[in-house]
């Protein structure tokens, strides 16, 4: 694989990621300049042409209050009159310079306005307004008049055609506003559809380039982890996918090396277990004889001899007798410790209750010596060897027994069930064991009290671990008691067992 030459996941990620803020950045962009000229097209709509307008009719009323109140004075002399032509000249002011600040001098038309005005005042108001003043009502001159309303017919034109230019800049700002909304429409459609285009385009990229190749390296690892060890990887896609795919290929060859281990240790084992088989028939049949013999003669010399030799070869004899008797014991214990989960029989529902009593009365003359008594619950019914269970129970009642303190062992039998599991407890009063030994006790040989004080192999509780955990429990030592010894184990509920009482209590 040619690792260098292929993308990183980064840097495709950032290249992707910078063209999307480019195209993002010109779309906004776009937009903003968009609304802005819209803004201003919109502003110039409505701050400054249409209070133009509105100006521009001021403009003409203004013009037409002085040629009223022209009017009126000159038909009554009256000097009441004279107020609308004052004042129509101050608004003229105001409105023309209103109208040009706003929106200039449009066509020049406000000029010729103004300039048309002060030649009506001057040819006609003016002299109109003096000659009543000093001569009366009829002091007016019929050609005054006429030119007069040429010239004010020529204002009011004016006037007119400046509205209409007013007009024709107000449908200009609509229809550069129309265009402008339009602009940003079609700019927000078009950043909703690049959007969705480069979404789009952008997940397919990307199932591509990195989900396409992930989901054919997890296929590739499922094969392999599914026990194909065999099986070659090839990724593709970004470097780290290749890369990750190299580390799956190197952990495999690893397992395949690790396999190849095993299965040669797994030949040793092999080997030798039939080698320790070996030495159980010999330690069962070869070993066997031999001690026999010597324990039978070694009692022959004691029941013949006794007594007639000195004290001390009565006691070498009796030493003899006892190392040969407790090699036996030791022999068959250990043989029998070797038989767990290699000769096993047929596993069987067994009624413990049943199981128990047996092993019970096996002991009645030694719980009659003591004087013990034994509280046992009512046992449920479990899978298994029914002489390997026996075992289990038969050795932690008997070390009740042994291990007694100074008062009639008390021994209780609990069960309780925990999930798919029978929890056992197996109690006593007796001298107790010393938290430290909880593990050092299911060790095979190992005594926690000198074999003349109290008797024993020290197989039995490693025995009582190996037949729990075959049937698929755990054994340990209770160590939160205050006296005595506390024992607990565990064994599978029995699945159909199980099942039947449900429906029963249903």
């Amino acid at each position: 694989m040619n690792l260098p030459q292929r993308m990183p996941a980064s840097r495709l990620l950032v290249v992707i990621s910078a063209v999307l803020l480019a195209m993002t950045a010109v779309a906004i962009s776009s937009t903003v300049v968009a609304l802005d000229a819209l803004g201003d097209t919109r502003a110039r709509s409505v701050d400054k042409i249409e209070p133009a307008a509105r100006r521009s009719q001021t403009l003409n009323r203004s013009l037409i209050d002085q040629e009223t109140g022209v009017r009126g004075f000159a038909l009554t002399g009256q000097d009441d009159f004279l107020k609308p032509y004052l004042d129509g000249q101050a608004a003229q002011a105001e409105a023309a310079r209103n109208v040009r600040d706003l929106v200039g001098d449009v066509n020049g038309r406000v000029s010729r306005i103004e300039d048309l005005a002060r030649q009506w005042r001057s040819e006609y108001a003016d002299p109109t307004v003096a000659a009543i003043k000093q001569s009366g009502p009829a002091a007016g001159v019929a050609g005054d008049i006429e030119r007069g309303k040429v010239v004010f017919d020529q204002l009011r034109a004016e006037t007119a055609a400046l509205q209409s230019d007013i007009g024709a800049l107000s449908r200009q700002a609509r229809a550069d506003l129309d265009g402008a909304a339009k602009v940003v429409l079609w700019l927000v459609i078009g950043m909703g559809v690049l959007l969705v285009a480069v979404i789009g385009g952008l997940s397919l990229l990307l199932h591509r380039l990195l989900i396409a190749p992930l989901a054919n390296l997890a296929d590739h690892t499922r094969q392999v982890a599914s026990g194909d060890f065999e099986h070659e990887i090839d990724a593709d896609g970004p470097r780290e996918t290749v890369m990750l795919g190299e580390d799956v290929n190197q952990m495999r060859r690893r397992i395949v090396q690790e396999l190849e281990t095993l299965a040669e240790a797994k030949s040793e084992l092999q080997r030798s277990n039939s080698e320790l088989e070996q030495f159980a028939y010999v330690a069962s049949h070869d070993l066997q004889e031999p001690l026999r013999k010597v324990a039978s003669f070694c009692q022959l010399l004691q029941r013949r001899y006794g007594g007639q030799l000195d004290e001390r070869a009565d006691q070498y004899i009796e030493f003899a007798v006892d190392g040969a008797k407790r090699m036996q014991v030791l022999i068959n214990d250990l043989l029998a410790f070797s038989r767990v989960g290699r000769m096993s029989r047929e596993q069987t529902v067994i009624d413990l209750n049943e199981l128990v009593g047996h092993v019970v009365s096996s002991f009645s003359e030694r719980i009659e010596e003591t004087g013990a008594r034994l509280e046992i619950a009512e046992l449920p019914s479990v899978r298994g060897e029914a002489s390997l269970l026996s075992a289990v129970f038969q050795n932690l009642i008997s070390n009740a027994l042994k291990f007694k303190g100074a008062e009639a062992p008390v021994i209780s039998l609990d069960v309780e069930r925990d999930g798919e599991l029978w929890k056992f407890t197996v109690r006593d009063n007796g001298i107790g064991i010393e938290p430290e030994y909880a593990d050092r006790i299911f060790v095979i040989f190992q005594r926690l009290h000198p074999k003349d004080a109290y008797p024993g192999t020290g197989i039995g509780l490693a025995m009582c671990r190996k037949i729990v955990e075959f049937h698929g429990g755990t054994i340990r030592l209770k160590t939160d008691v205050d006296s005595g010894t506390s024992f607990e184990f565990t064994l599978p509920v029995v699945a159909e067992l199980a099942a039947k009482v449900e429906e029963v209590h249903v």
